[in-house]
């Protein structure tokens, strides 16, 4: 397991441990994943469906510290941890 610190803005703005993909696994290559991009039969774009490398585990993951929502206008937060 190969961890380290990110900022998330979803469901709340925090600072998050997370793990890391395999840097040398030959089937993503480092990217974590697949992304396989979907066609109609019209040629028109369908979105892209992305599959997780085994190397990965994108759940594994836990906050470390919960950030304020945006500041308000008066320029100060109450809302805890700060």
């Amino acid at each position: 397991m190969r961890l380290r610190i990110r900022h998330t803005t979803w469901p709340r703005p925090a600072l998050v441990l997370t793990d890391t993909p395999r840097p040398r696994c030959p089937d993503c290559w480092g990217e974590g994943g697949h992304g396989h991009t979907n066609v109609t039969a019209e040629g028109e774009f369908d979105g892209i469906d992305w599959y997780s490398c085994p190397c990965w585990d994108e759940n594994r993951r836990w906050v470390l510290l919960p950030l304020p929502r945006r500041t308000p206008p008066g320029g100060y937060s109450d809302e805890p941890p700060f």
